[in-house]
């Protein structure tokens, strides 16, 4: 990670500086993570390492472009499809609701900003997160949107999978492999025959299938192996990973050309109002 863009790390500020460094055309970046069950081979907070990773990297990436702010990460998301297995933490759909909400409102409050960039790492956030950024959007006026770093990368890099990739197969090892390979176990991994070529039905019919929903589980062997649903996580390598970084962040270049181009800056007397001390 670049000295340029640690430094862009909201949290690292001091509140003179937080008025002096961040302007209406700033955009707030969120990480949004989980704990949960990786397999054997993953760490719980894998996909908030992806997302933390990811938001400081795209910080670092569009320098000299657009002025990204990176706050806390948040560690907690919605987990109910893994919560059978030790170690995963889920919270309840409200609150988590809230929790977002509530954080993006008070960023916009403390803050010039009006345009927050949710950086999420993982999939059982996105049904939520479509319905707040509406909200949101609706309620203070923000621009708003959430961005998928791992789907962004879906199909602009080969992934040497035997099965569509949903959760610890051959994509987040890749990631994890080229982010934090120091925490990646692959020799924990089983050694029989891994994975199942005939949990590819299963994983299209239960988790891929756009035309139904069904609240499947991790634990269920007819969809995934030891936790893992999608391919051999030993297929995957330290490049693949990079690749599949470089290219998320290429394809998000975009998305904050949009943000920035659909952000109305308030009137500079609002704004006095709203950051003035109170007496």
């Amino acid at each position: 990670m670049t000295t340029d863009s640690t430094r862009r790390a909201f949290a690292a500020l001091t509140a003179p500086r937080v008025t002096a460094e961040l302007g209406e055309r700033s955009v707030l970046c969120l990480p949004l993570g989980s704990v949960e069950q990786h397999g054997p081979h993953l760490p719980l907070d894998t996909d908030t390492v992806i997302a933390e990773h990811f938001a400081h990297c795209l910080a670092g990436h569009v320098l000299g472009m657009h002025d990204l702010w990176v706050g806390p990460a948040v560690p907690y998301g919605l987990s109910p499809e893994h919560a059978r297995t030790p170690g995963t933490l889920t919270l309840d759909l409200h609150l988590y609701a809230t929790l977002i909400t509530t954080l993006v409102t008070e960023y916009i409050r403390s803050t010039c900003v009006q345009s927050v960039l949710l950086i999420n790492g993982h999939g059982g956030n996105r049904g939520v997160l479509e319905a707040a950024v509406h909200q949101l959007r609706h309620s203070h006026g923000v621009t708003i949107c959430a961005l998928h770093p791992a789907a962004l990368a879906v199909g602009r890099v080969p992934v040497n999978s035997e099965l569509p990739e949903v959760h610890a197969g051959v994509l987040e090892t890749a990631l994890m492999l080229a982010l934090d390979p120091d925490r990646v176990r692959l020799d924990l991994l089983p050694n029989e025959s891994f994975p199942d070529p005939g949990q590819r039905r299963t994983i299209g019919r239960l988790a891929l299938d756009r035309g139904v929903t069904w609240p499947w589980t991790s634990d269920d062997p007819a969809l995934s192996t030891g936790g893992v649903i999608g391919g051999d996580p030993r297929k995957a390598t330290p490049e693949v990973g990079r690749q599949l970084l470089s290219a998320a962040l290429d394809a998000s270049t975009h998305v904050l050309d949009r943000i920035v181009t659909a952000t109305s800056p308030r009137t500079s007397e609002t704004l006095r109002r709203q950051h003035a001390p109170h007496i």
